[in-house]
């Protein structure tokens, strides 16, 4: 009786309590997924300013990271961010489904910023992700670049967040996608950007290379209607069905 006192009064406090499940925690799933795979290496596709790398760094995460971004702004950040860190190297470039260069959109919150043009949705859901500027930037396949990047033996896996970019990325990434273990990658459920693939499209791709679905995170919200625009999906490539 207390307990069901107390809960309702924090809910209209606005707050929930419950308790906690690792299970349900994003972060705790993403440190057992690369803890059960062994993984040693991750690609940063997307860096932006190295926010995921230092997410997964506060995980516990001690392997090398490798992050590409085209920004020159945000990789200015980046790479300061790297150099304090002997296993975190950065890479200024784009990576899509041709080498050469490219014209990116720059966001004014910078992380928004595309290859893509952005549609109307996305402004009226973040205003703040209205396009500014433009820069020119190079672009590489994952796979001119993976040996580069990667070791003969090593434990894969790739984060994509590249705004819309993702199929590109893909594209790009034919004869390195058997070489990975698992990815985290950004699923749109409605165009947020210009020709950008959707989520089942993206599921296509993925099923077909022999990934399944791990655990889908919510990422961007209608704050009017609630409606979940985009999340952040984790795949696996199952040592056995």
């Amino acid at each position: 009786m207390v307990r069901a006192l107390v809960k309702r009064a924090l809910r209209s406090a606005g707050i929930v309590a419950s308790r906690y499940d690792p299970r349900r925690d994003p972060d705790a799933v993403r440190k057992g997924l690369l803890s059960m795979y062994s993984i040693d290496t991750i690609l940063d596709v997307g860096a932006n300013i190295g926010q995921y790398g230092q997410r997964i760094r506060q995980l516990g995460y001690e392997g090398k990271i490798v992050s590409f971004e085209p920004l020159s702004s945000a990789f200015e950040l980046l790479k300061t961010r790297a150099a304090s860190d002997g296993n975190w190297i950065a890479k200024q470039c784009a990576l899509g489904g041709s080498d050469g260069p490219a014209s990116i959109n720059i966001a004014g919150n910078s992380f928004s910023s595309s290859l893509l043009g952005m549609l109307p949705r996305h402004v009226q859901v973040a205003p703040q992700s209205a396009y500014v500027g433009k820069e020119e930037i190079t672009v590489h396949q994952l796979d001119t670049l993976y040996d580069e990047c990667v070791s003969s033996n090593a434990n894969v896996f790739l984060k994509i967040d590249t705004q819309g970019f993702t199929s590109k990325v893909l594209a790009g990434a034919r004869r390195s996608l058997g070489k990975i273990r698992g990815l985290e990658v950004e699923l749109s459920t409605i165009p947020l950007y210009a020709d950008e693939p959707l989520i089942h499209d993206v599921l296509t791709v993925l099923f077909d290379q022999g990934f399944l679905v791990y655990y889908l995170e919510p990422e961007i919200l209608d704050q009017n209607s609630g409606q979940q625009l985009q999340l952040n999906g984790l795949f696996h490539r199952p040592k056995s069905i």
